[in-house]
């Protein structure tokens, strides 16, 4: 991999669907087999030498249940990857959870400490902006470095020690573009005047707008409480699409808004669907938005997908948004030992990486080579009463990896 700058560094904030979730208003290879433990019997660590792995995100603070899922989802990719041994090769992986408390000081120096350890491999954390510093470590330190759940565009071809295991954001715009086809038609973006509204509308015009659209914006100031006029812009634009990117405690009058003056009934708005905690928070509103979806349990239906729940369950958790971060995490770490022969050669560990295509929980990944992208599919939800008061996702339709691919960055 030879990139190393973006073509757009997004504020899309911790990650894209985190923010979404918030306008809830209620509070080398080409094999498609994950690596196994196998028969390493080259490996520099064959003597049964641990090897550490520094899993390093939020087990307190305000991502603290997004911490907790990646764990989750680790541990499980990881008993999956190794045929339930923990092992590569006769060695142990023995992973340090750290907990960054949503801190980028407090992230930067628990790596530093790992890596004087003699860690080589780091992996985890839900905020983009720590991933980015996490990134910064790896490569001046030439460790590995897998970040999880966090969707900064920025990640994706920082250096030639990171990878990621999760989508980013450029992945959940594209998936908004998939409900109407987009070329020639009105996208409107309904968002915040704020930093993470005018990346949206970045992200928009960047993706959608190469790709035909006509993208124009609602931009509403931070400080409104009363959205009835901005919902009429929005009908006097008459899009053909609208996509909301909304955060914080007037999610609940923006959405109910948009519903009393009848915009979600002619018009096509999507929006992103976020962990289980937001099901229900969508009230009259739920039947009539288009959620893109990064993942909820059930989503993919594979046997990948299956192994996870079941372990993730059977350890007493419950699989969510970013249970696959964790599962794809480990997946690539257990590859990465076991085609390097252990954890010594780092650039040997990057090369196994590159160009991977594996099968996980969502379905086919494949890890690009020239920037370190990870391919994978995307969903079309919906949510539907579960008969008890509450809401559920329902799929509608899986969104190819291929359809969704980021551009290359450079």
């Amino acid at each position: 991999m030879r990139v190393t700058k973006k073509s757009l560094a997004l504020t899309f904030g911790v990650a894209t669907m985190m923010a979404v979730a918030a306008c809830a208003p209620s509070t080398g290879g080409g094999g498609t087999e994950p690596a196994a433990s196998g028969d390493s019997s080259e490996s520099a660590q064959a003597s049964g030498d641990p090897i550490d792995v520094a899993l390093i995100t939020s087990t307190t603070g305000p991502l603290a249940a997004y911490g907790k899922t990646f764990i989750e989802g680790f541990e499980a990719g990881l008993d999956y990857a190794t045929d339930g041994t923990g092992e590569v090769g006769g060695s142990e992986i023995v992973v340090e959870t750290i907990d960054d408390g949503g801190d980028t000081d407090k992230a930067v120096a628990a790596a530093r400490d790992a890596i004087g350890q003699g860690h080589k491999i780091l992996t985890g954390t839900a905020s983009s902006g720590i991933a980015l510093s996490l990134a910064e470590q790896a490569e001046q330190n030439k460790v590995l470095y897998i970040s999880g759940p966090a969707a900064a565009d920025a990640v994706t071809g920082i250096n030639d020690y990171t990878f990621r295991s999760g989508r980013q954001s450029l992945q959940d715009v594209a998936t908004a573009g998939s409900f109407i086809d987009v070329d020639g038609q009105k996208v409107l973006v309904f968002a915040q005047d704020n930093a993470f509204g005018q990346g949206n509308l970045a992200a928009v015009e960047g993706l959608l707008g190469a790709q035909g659209a006509e993208v124009t914006s609602v931009m509403v100031p931070e400080d409104v409480t009363e959205f009835t006029p901005f919902a009429a812009q929005v009908l006097d634009a008459a899009p053909e699409m609208v996509f909301v990117a909304w955060a914080g405690a007037t999610s609940g009058a923006m959405w109910q808004s948009l519903d009393q003056q009848g915009v979600l009934d002619d018009i096509t708005v999507v929006t992103g669907l976020g962990d289980t905690s937001t099901y229900n928070a969508y009230g009259a509103a739920s039947e009539k938005i288009d959620f893109l979806n990064h993942y909820f349990p059930g989503a993919a239906g594979n046997d990948v997908e299956a192994a996870m729940i079941e372990h993730v369950e059977g350890a007493g958790g419950t699989p969510d948004l970013f249970t696959p971060d964790g599962f794809t995490a480990a997946q690539m770490i257990v590859r990465a030992i076991e085609e390097a022969g252990g954890a010594d050669d780092v650039d040997a560990m990057v090369t196994a990486l590159e160009g991977w295509s594996f099968d996980g929980p969502k379905g086919s990944y494949t890890i690009r080579e020239s920037d370190h992208a990870l391919i994978q599919p995307m969903f079309q939800a919906k949510l539907v009463s579960d008969g008890n008061g509450g809401w559920q996702p329902e799929l509608v339709s899986q969104v190819a990896a291929e359809d969704v691919a980021p551009p290359e960055a450079g």
